[in-house]
This record gives structure tokens, sequence and C-alpha cells, in this order.
């Protein structure tokens, strides 16, 4: 859990940039972006749709991102029917944590893919859809998580307004004891507060960063909340 512990600081939220693209050429422009403003060893989150569990794919090509860069710190978030097989691709790519959604596992899927990201020394976040509950739904595997992703909108395409239903599952979380709860999805000065003050430690943002005219003010507003 050592990755954990560094980017979960006291007195700023925690702020992964996320990428999501449907080409190479978008992935290379906004990875360009991103070294404006980040550090070799600083976090980017990657989303990686399939059009079918999502509403639109997004591109995903291990090898390719291999070659693009080598000094970020990568979350792969697996919005996909089958994450299976994709962990072992993106961890071979360099993949730090993998993602992967409550709705696209079982019991027994999600041992394997557990044994899996330990096998390889990366982190494993369970994530859940704004409609998932914390009690129906997400609390049968809270014991085998310490990392949750709970996203704030729909899977799909970046620029979705925030569900604020997703506030009270954030609380839940944190009376839990999760060692880590990131928020994904409409992130924003506004929404940002609210999943702090319901216990949020990192959020990730794609829009308001990198749709921003000035991306670095944008990415150190967020941190500043």
């Amino acid at each position: 859990m050592d990755n954990v512990h560094k980017i979960i600081k006291k007195d700023i939220m925690n702020v992964i940039p996320v990428i999501n693209c449907t080409d190479a050429a978008c992935v290379e422009k906004t990875l360009e972006l991103a070294r404006s403003f980040l550090h070799a060893g600083d976090w980017v989150h990657l989303d990686v749709t399939d059009g079918i569990f999502s509403t639109h794919k997004t591109w995903n090509d291990p090898v390719a991102w291999s070659e693009m860069d080598d000094q970020f710190n990568l979350e792969v978030h697996l919005m996909v029917i089958h994450p299976e097989d994709y962990i072992v691709p993106w961890l071979d790519a360099g993949a730090k944590r993998i993602i992967i959604h409550i709705e696209t596992i079982t019991p027994e899927s999600v041992r394997d893919i557990l044994k899996i990201c330990s096998g390889k020394g990366a982190e494993i976040m369970l994530a859940s859809n704004p409609n998932s509950f914390f009690e129906k739904d997400i609390k049968q595997y809270a014991d085998l998580f310490s990392e949750f992703l709970v996203l704030a909108v729909q899977p799909g395409p970046a620029g979705q307004p925030f569900d604020r239903s997703v506030l009270e599952k954030i609380k839940a979380l944190k009376q839990e004891n999760a060692i880590m709860i990131e928020v994904d999805g409409g992130m924003n000065p506004e929404t940002v507060k609210l999943v702090k003050d319901a216990g949020a430690d990192a959020i990730s943002a794609g829009t308001y960063i990198f749709n921003s005219s000035d991306p670095k003010k944008a990415y150190e507003e967020l941190k500043s909340i």
C-alpha cells in the first residue's frame, strides 16, 4: 500500500488527471499537456471503455502506451464487461493500479483478479456506478479491498454532470475505514468540495483540467480545495 500513502496528503485534495480518448493522437496530446504541470512519479488516470458496459469506446493499446510514457504512475479504469481480459496487458505496460467495476465481477472472478494484481505488485481498486449501493452491492466485497473509486457519472464520455447521490456512498465507505476513496466524474471546484467534505481522499478530473485554457491553473485550483 506504499503508493496509496504517497498520494494521500493532508490539507490538499489529491487530483489525478484523466485521459479519456478515442484515439492515440488524443492520448499523446493529453499527455503532453499533463507534462506541463505534473512531475515524474505523479499519477494519471486512463479510462478504458468497451462500448458495451459503457456508452462509448475509448482507446485501448497497452503496447503503444508503454512507448508513449514512462514518467507517470498509471491507474487504468476498466469500464469493460470482462476486466480479466485487460489486466495483464496493462500491467505489462507499466500500470501501477487497476480499477475494476463491481458490476462486472463475481466472487470467483474477483479473487483471480486480486491474485493477478498481487503477483504483479500492483494495487487493485473497486469501482461502482452511481446506481450501485454500499449496503446492497459493495459491502459484500468490502473485506477484499481497501481502495475504492466512486464513479459519480455513468460510464461513458467525459463531461457528464455530477450525481449528488454518490455522497452517501462516500460517507458509508469512509465509515468502513477505507484506506483510500477516489471520486471520478463531474469534478469542478464545487463538486470537489462536496466529495472532500463527504470523506474522499482523491479525485480524478479530465474535462475541467484539459478543456481549460490553462490546464495547470485548473489543476492547481482543484488541488487547493
